[in-house]
């Protein structure tokens, strides 16, 4: 029990401070090379927060624990639009452009919607798992392709490449901090969950998801405390795209098998909260702190659901 305690307050006091540093490598990078935050806050915080979730479910799909890769991405998922984005908003409002609610929002939105039609009969099949990752390369290029007129034409940025470096190799290794405090912290929490004679389903969609989606939450609350919006929503958008097609298809090709029966009522779940934070997001551009909390009402609702659902 000692032990399983220590790893879990010692990922939870390492984690902020290294996703901190990483925001604020991530944003300097985005300056420097002229790129769009948003871009930034895709691919590169997006897939880096999103490590937990592609290691933890690669493992478990390994191990032929189809339904525990699963419970992962749609944990998470619901994590990073209900707490992460929840917590964020509940810190100070978050607004957003229209266009970027209307392309990556309506993007994250297909995408899910994609995940949930191939999984919701009840087994993944490997064929379904390069599906998910070809959409990958297509999602990933239309990313690219929105964000090119956030390209800037500066000779200047010749100048500033020691910078870039350096703050490169500073992201390189906090992203890598991040990753492996989120590790340790869910090795704990799972310790201390067998120790307490938590149900391990419940735990995968839950307690497991909410670990690997740390990284993502540590990060939204530094970047928003930096008035960084567009990286907010661009780490939890880009997140959710890893989730669903990187972390998703993987898992398909590695393991594919039997989902629960009970993941498939979360599914639709997942969905529907999805398309719920999008409504919220669209409304007024902009995420106030009334709909944060609304938001964190949504998370305990699916945490209530999970149980029902994995008894």
């Amino acid at each position: 029990m000692l032990l399983a305690l220590l790893f879990t307050l010692g990922g939870l006091a390492v984690l902020p401070l290294a996703a901190d540093r990483f925001v604020v490598a991530a944003t300097r990078i985005s300056r420097s090379l002229g790129l769009s935050p948003i871009l930034v806050g895709a691919l590169l915080v997006g897939f880096g927060t999103s490590l937990p979730e592609i290691v933890v479910s690669g493992l478990a799909a390994a191990k032929g624990e189809t339904s525990f890769a699963v419970a992962n991405v749609v944990g998470s998922n619901v994590a990073n639009l209900a707490l992460v984005l929840g917590v964020a908003a509940v810190i100070r409002p978050i607004s957003a452009s229209r266009g970027l609610i209307r392309k990556e929002g309506s993007l994250v939105l297909i995408v899910t919607l994609l995940y949930v039609a191939l999984h919701i009969n009840g087994d993944i099949q490997r064929w379904e798992g390069v599906v998910l990752l070809v959409v990958l390369g297509l999602a990933l290029g239309l990313l690219i392709r929105w964000s090119e007129s956030g390209l800037l034409e500066d000779e200047d940025n010749m100048g500033r490449f020691v910078t870039v470096r350096r703050e490169l190799v500073i992201g390189v290794v906090t992203m890598a901090i991040t990753v492996a405090a989120a590790t340790v912290l869910v090795e704990g929490a799972e310790r201390l969950a067998i120790e307490l004679d938590i149900q391990s389903a419940f735990i995968a969609a839950t307690l497991v998801a909410i670990g690997t989606s740390l990284p993502e939450l540590a990060t939204a609350v530094a970047a928003v405390r930096r008035r960084e919006a567009d990286l907010v929503l661009g780490n939890v958008l880009g997140s959710n795209l890893f989730n669903a097609l990187a972390v998703g298809g993987i898992a398909g090709v590695i393991g594919p098998g039997v989902i629960d029966s009970g993941f498939r009522s979360l599914l639709l779940v997942m969905l529907g909260i999805t398309a719920f934070a999008g409504l919220l997001a669209a409304t007024g551009s902009r995420l106030v702190r009334w709909e944060g909390l609304t938001l964190l009402g949504v998370f305990g609702l699916f945490i209530w659901l999970a149980g029902s659902a994995l008894a």
